[in-house]
């Protein structure tokens, strides 16, 4: 049975999720300051005419592939490595993560009073083997005035989340309704991740 695994993400809510499973984990990440040359917003550039379902199951690929390189390059010890991908979408429309403040307020505006998807993508490499599930929620947003979408873009939650929120912080307070998978929400879903684990030989 494995030890442990390789969490390829930056994300404190992630590692959060898989201290929930009891899953020991170390962070493979890019250096900032070596030599690597990998483009993080290059493989989250969305295609012409792609469909959020693709797109959250391309980049989280393309994401794993990037770490699975990184680990051969270091030389590290052999283990399973675990990518994950967000995406928000409006109809066809998706929504990363917001460029800045106005491009966050401009997203809210579109998604308060609709009901949008959350999908989220995730990928085990286990040797030659890649294993993979796809989450998705439906998250209905009450109507938001311009001054509490301002008030909520000021707190800086926004920024650096898909659809410009955080369910897990302040957002909650405007939804209405969701049906799904609050971890896949907030960006990992617990249960298909879990089920991808059993399937390594990780006994949760």
């Amino acid at each position: 049975m494995p030890d442990f695994i390789y969490l390829a993400s930056q994300s404190p809510r992630r590692r959060q999720l898989l201290e929930q499973l009891g899953v020991r984990h170390e962070l493979l990440l890019p250096n900032v300051e070596g030599d690597e040359s990998e483009d993080a917003e290059a493989i989250e550039v969305v295609l012409p005419g792609e469909a959020p379902t693709a797109y959250v199951e391309r980049v989280t690929g393309l994401k794993l592939d990037a770490a699975v390189a990184r680990r051969a390059r270091r030389g590290l010890p052999d283990a399973p490595i675990l990518c994950s991908d967000t995406t928000v979408a409006l109809g066809r429309t998706i929504y990363g993560k917001p460029d800045d403040a106005l491009h966050a307020a401009r997203m809210l505006a579109e998604l308060a009073g609709h009901e949008h998807r959350v999908l989220t993508a995730v990928a085990l490499q286990v040797g030659p083997k890649r294993l993979s599930a796809l989450s998705i929620s439906r998250v209905t947003f009450a109507a938001m005035t311009t001054a509490q979408i301002d008030a909520y873009v000021a707190t800086g939650e926004p920024l650096g989340k898909a659809g410009a929120y955080g369910i897990q912080g302040r957002a909650a307070a405007y939804v209405e309704h969701l049906a799904g998978s609050y971890s896949g929400i907030m960006g990992l879903p617990m249960y298909e991740t879990a089920q991808l684990l059993r399937a390594a030989g990780f006994a949760i």
